[in-house]
């Protein structure tokens, strides 16, 4: 039983890694959709 709680915190750890990591990535990606380095993405049809 103890290795099952063992692997259980491991993967609990391993999880909110991983989902911390993707919340970093996601701001990241938000915060460089407001620059000016990509001309393309604010070509609109007038």
């Amino acid at each position: 039983m103890a290795f099952f709680n063992s692997a259980v915190g491991v993967l609990q750890t391993l999880v909110i890694a991983i989902g911390a990591g993707l919340g970093i990535w996601g701001a990241v990606n938000l915060m460089e959709g407001y620059g000016n380095d990509n001309p393309g993405a604010n070509a609109h049809v007038r």
